[in-house]
């Protein structure tokens, strides 16, 4: 294993959070709070850190997945670490395991909150909490691969072990410049997104925060309501930028160089429009009677479907309120979740319409034994290891949520709650039901608990296998080896 190169990598991630850092606190400065002065404290101890470990680079700059994979899955464990500083040495959050589960919460996406009163909070903390969804969204090391040039490495395997989705390919022949047109697709939407909402009436603040939430997919809100307080209008634009956020990045990289028939020819994009336009279809018939009028029933049918197939997390009303068959419809979207190549979480759509086609053509094997017909998606043929990797994918999920249900049951909360908070943290959702819903919060749930919900949401960002390569034996064991011939 090249241990250097990881090193270095993690070197350059620390100074990228120090620099990051200094965000807040110019915003604690705006707003002349005392808190920023920790987030000032936390830049410069990072800053300082990432220099000495970026300082000698790395003789050997090539690597190859399990680098990738590792360096990804430290990076992102580090990043949650010292961006939870700030809260617990402020005393905003004084528990250091509430502090880390509120920034891998941040950074995952998740937008799972352990807070009773999220305005109690100052400026620079709103900030940082939604800015943590921001940076996450398209992953910190996609934007270290647009900014800074590592030659020599197959960067395509960091892009990989970060990027959510069953595959990940270039747009452009070089990785960098695929970095780059993914941050300036990013960086655009969320712009427009903000100037939106500031022409809708909403303030800058609230704006900017929002706009952050909505791009990364994340949810943290910054009233207690969630979304509840702002106005229809409002509530209209963000859903339907929760929902372009959902979409695959490739598809807008086709639109922008004018190959519009390419774009719509994306199967995975057409079944998630689909999916989403026949969820808010089955909720608005479901929740009619309920509301006061048709609009308001329309508003948050399609505003509770965008947030929770694109796993932002957003709320506008108590779901958990509502009729049996629409929960069960967004939980069932919980897991469904955005495309691939996009800032949304859960298993995926390709996935699922990988899993769908593999069904057909097993159940076509049993009828026509002899047959022999290949998967496709957008009329091209699937790989067999793409195939045998969405399996795998499907299994290992399976296992881990499994796993992590019985594992806060011990608690002797209900089912549901459970279930739900699970689905909610691997999914990187947010809100669950019962005492995980919307209303609620994550605080009540024990630290063994939490850092079981911490794991599913790093597991849930990652795709689940860079995270569970970091509990491989033979990944240290090469690493050890390496060492003692040095020696």
């Amino acid at each position: 294993m090249n241990s250097s190169i990881i090193r270095f990598i993690l070197g350059h991630v620390l100074r990228i959070e120090g620099m990051l850092l200094f965000l807040p606190a110019f915003i604690s400065g705006f707003y002349h709070e005392n808190e920023g002065l920790y987030y000032v404290t936390v830049a410069i101890f990072c800053l300082l850190l990432g220099f000495l470990m970026t300082r000698k680079p790395p003789q050997n700059q090539v690597f190859y997945l399990k680098e990738g994979c590792i360096a990804t899955a430290l990076s992102w464990i580090l990043l949650s670490f010292f961006g939870a500083l700030p809260f617990y040495l402020s005393g905003e959050i004084p528990s250091l395991t509430d502090a880390l589960f509120e920034t891998v919460s941040g950074f995952t996406t998740t937008g799972a909150s352990i807070l009773d009163n999220v305005e109690a909070l100052s400026y620079c903390a709103l900030f940082w909490r939604s800015f943590t969804h921001w940076i996450g969204g398209m992953g910190v090391l996609v934007f270290l691969l647009a900014i800074i040039p590592l030659s020599g490495g197959s960067h395509i395997n960091l892009m990989r072990a970060e990027s959510p989705g069953p595959s990940v390919g270039k747009l452009v022949p070089k990785i960098r410049y695929t970095a780059r047109i993914l941050y300036i697709i990013y960086f655009a939407m969320t712009v427009l997104e903000i100037v939106l909402l500031l022409i809708g009436g909403m303030p800058l603040f609230d704006a900017v925060t929002t706009s952050f939430g909505t791009a990364g997919t994340g949810g943290f809100g910054i009233k207690n309501d969630s979304f509840v307080s702002y106005a229809p209008h409002l509530q209209w634009i963000v859903t339907i930028f929760m929902i372009l956020f959902g979409v695959n990045f490739n598809a807008y990289y086709l639109l922008l160089f004018g190959k519009i028939k390419n774009a719509l020819s994306l199967e995975e994009v057409r079944v998630y429009f689909l999916v989403i336009l026949s969820a808010i279809g089955l909720i608005f018939l479901n929740i009619l009677d309920a509301c006061a009028t048709t609009f308001e029933a329309l508003t948050h049918a399609a505003f509770q479907v965008g947030s929770i197939i694109t796993t932002t997390g957003y709320s506008s009303m108590d779901f958990n309120l509502w009729p049996q068959a629409s929960k069960s419809v967004l939980v069932l979207l919980m897991f469904i979740g955005a495309c691939a190549g996009s800032t949304g979480g859960g298993i995926k759509v390709s996935r699922f319409i990988l899993l769908i086609k593999t069904i057909i053509k097993e159940l076509n094997s049993y009828i026509h034994p002899k047959s022999v017909k290949k998967i496709k998606m957008e009329g091209k043929p699937v790989e067999h290891d793409i195939v045998r990797s969405t399996n795998v994918y499907f299994i290992t999920f399976m296992v881990i949520f499994s796993a992590s249900v019985l594992a806060v049951s011990f608690e002797g909360k209900d089912l549901i709650t459970n279930f739900t908070a699970v689905a909610a943290t691997i999914n990187n959702i947010g809100p669950g039901l019962e005492l995980a819903g919307p209303t609620q919060n994550f605080g009540h749930f024990s630290a063994f608990s939490k850092y079981v919900l911490i794991f599913d949401m790093l597991a849930g960002r990652l795709e689940l296998f860079p995270l569970l390569i970091l509990f491989h034996p033979a990944a240290w064991t090469d690493l050890l080896a390496k060492r003692r011939k040095k020696r």
